[in-house]
Order: C-alpha cells, then sequence, then structure tokens
C-alpha cells in the first residue's frame, strides 16, 4: 500500500493548482480566518532576549497629615516584575523543483504554497493569542484566557459571567491596547513581524523519509517571533460562558448588556484604543439583538472606516474573529 507523502507537495497536489491550460491557477482558500487583532496590536522591542520584563506598582508610599512642629514616618511604594515570553512560530516548505515548474511559472507555485503557510502561520497565531499558555504548552507564549479564567484572582474583576453551562460556550474580549496596558513583544535584538526567508534550491537528504534518497528542492522558510503583555489587567475584560445552545432560546445573553458590562471593567477607557472581540455567531445575535436596540434608541451604530463597515458600541470598533472558539468549557 502506497502512503501518501505529506512532507511534499505531490503531483497531484500540484495538478489541483493548475487551471486546465496547465499554467498554476489563482487559489481560492476556503479555510481563510478572519483575525484581526494582529492588524490592532501594537508592537513593541522587549528588554529580554526571550520577552519582556514589566516592572508593576503593588503598592503607594502612604503619606500622611500632620500639624506643626510634629513629624512624619517615612513610607515607601513597592513593585514586582513579572516576565512576559515570547515564542517562535516556525514552518519550513519544500517543493520538487519539478513540480514548481510544471506550468511554466516555478514562482507562481512558490507564491500559492506560500500563501497558505501563511494562513497556516496567523491561524496558529490567533489560536494562541486567545488561548496559548506556556504554563502547560511552554513553546507557547500565553494568551488572553489564561489572565482572564480565575474570578478569585485580582483580574478576576474584569471577568463578567454571562451564565452559560456545559462546553458550547464563547467569550467576548474588550481588550484596551496600549503601552503599559496590553501589548505585543518581540524579542530583543529581533526583528518585527513575520518574516520569510528564501532559500533557494537546496538539495534534501533522505527525502521523503528514504535514507541515501536526495532530492531538488525550492525551499522556503517563515518565522514569527511574537508575544503578548498584559501589563495592567485593568485594561482588558471578558465576558465568558456565553452558551451558544441559548442564543437562540429565552435564556440568550444578552450580547448589548454584556458589552455595556465589559466598557465598564475598562480603567480608563480615554487612556487606550479598546476594541471588542467576539466570533461571528455571537455577532449575528447581536446584529439581531442591535435591531430592537437601534428602534429603542441603543448605543450600535455603523461608521464606515477604510471603505470598510465597521460596527460601534459606545464609540468602540467590534470585530470579528475566528479565533474565538465556541467549545469553551464554563469557568
Amino acid at each position: 500500500m502506497t502512503v501518501r507523502n505529506s512532507r511534499y507537495p505531490t503531483l497531484l497536489d500540484i495538478a489541483k493548482m493548475l487551471d486546465p491550460d496547465g499554467k498554476p491557477a489563482r487559489l481560492i482558500n476556503m479555510l481563510t480566518q478572519v483575525n484581526p487583532m494582529f492588524d490592532d496590536m501594537p508592537f513593541f522591542e522587549g528588554n529580554l532576549e526571550t520577552g519582556h520584563r514589566a516592572t508593576l506598582v503593588t503598592s503607594l508610599p502612604a503619606p500622611a497629615y500632620r500639624a506643626m512642629n510634629e513629624g512624619v514616618l517615612n513610607t515607601k511604594g513597592t513593585t514586582d516584575q513579572v516576565d512576559f515570553g515570547c515564542a517562535l512560530l516556525n514552518d519550513f516548505s519544500s517543493i520538487d523543483v519539478e513540480l514548481a515548474n510544471l506550468g511554466g511559472n516555478s514562482g507562481m507555485a512558490r507564491l500559492n504554497n506560500a500563501q497558505l503557510h501563511l494562513e497556516g502561520m496567523a491561524q496558529k497565531a490567533a489560536s494562541t493569542f486567545f488561548y496559548g499558555n506556556s504554563r502547560t504548552s511552554p513553546k507557547e507564549f500565553t494568551g488572553m484566557a489564561y489572565y482572564y479564567s480565575d474570578a478569585a484572582a485580582e483580574s478576576g474583576e474584569n471577568m463578567i459571567d454571562a451564565g452559560g453551562a456545559g462546553s458550547d460556550n464563547s467569550s467576548i474580549y474588550l481588550v484596551g491596547w496600549g503601552m503599559d496596558k496590553v501589548f505585543g513583544i518581540y524579542p530583543k535584538g529581533s526583528q518585527v513581524g513575520l518574516q520569510h526567508k528564501d532559500h533557494g534550491i537546496q538539495i534534501e537528504q533522505n527525502a521523503g523519509g528514504v535514507t541515501g534518497a536526495q532530492l531538488s528542492v525550492f525551499k522556503d522558510e517563515w518565522i514569527w517571533r511574537h508575544g503578548l503583555v498584559v501589563a495592567d489587567w485593568r485594561f482588558a475584560a471578558r465576558a465568558h460562558s456565553i452558551d451558544i445552545s441559548n442564543l437562540t432560546g429565552g435564556g440568550a445573553a444578552d450580547i448589548i448588556n454584556l458589552m455595556s458590562k465589559l466598557w465598564h471593567r475598562i480603567h480608563n477607557i480615554n487612556v487606550c484604543k479598546p476594541v471588542y472581540y467576539m466570533n461571528r455567531t455571537i455577532f449575528q445575535f447581536l446584529d439581531e439583538q442591535r435591531y430592537d436596540g437601534v428602534k429603542a434608541g441603543g448605543g450600535i451604530t455603523y461608521e464606515n472606516v477604510d471603505g470598510k463597515a465597521i460596527p460601534f458600541f459606545r464609540g468602540i470598533p467590534i470585530k470579528i474573529t475566528d479565533a474565538l472558539l465556541e467549545t469553551e468549557a464554563n469557568i
């Protein structure tokens, strides 16, 4: 029995990327996702080769009123330091040179292949942004859900329980982006953003897992060093346990009410760049609830931003992200 090689695109894979005239086709990727967080997130160079060390104020000096000729005690504030790690997201692509040359345009064949790898990188990073946990998966960076998963923790003040049960729940996040608040990082001395390295034609050894086999391939590499810093938990909030199965019933969560509560949890909405994030299922029901809200004078409006109709709530954009699951457990 022949096992299809998953390390290299096969003739069948390449054939499915060609038009009937044998030229490379324009790919229609039905697996693309919408994940706008990395468009909104400010990125700063970390102060560590492995991430960023944030110095947090934990207490303030305690001044006292005094009378004339009466002394007061010296007081001091205290600080603590927390390290936020970066992760290295890496991927390689190898295409048989002869296969890539089918159709007479190896560049287009490589571009089509690159689009798939770039989408895979983006989806992996977006999922980690919400659900990454370096404590259980040390190769990842820690994502938003970890910081807002314990109602008994200090950051529990910024968690809103939507009352869902079971394991078919989702969340809405309001993130207040900004330096010293919530922001992205890349390691000290490295480059920001996703980098592509064209290694040209390489001779791969032990090709296809066969000892001694050699193969001429076009070799590409993608590297993305990035992490997330929640320096001040007061500048993000999460409405969790939104029961998806109940959205069509009488016990549906009031999405606008949840968003209003999130707005009130942000420490100072005027000193950050706030954005709401939700998946498209919750957005659909928000849209239906918005219809009634607008008729009653509610606070949801649409504004045209860069040619796109983006919904706003209290002046804050609402954005769809496919990375937010509908299979979250109840907290």
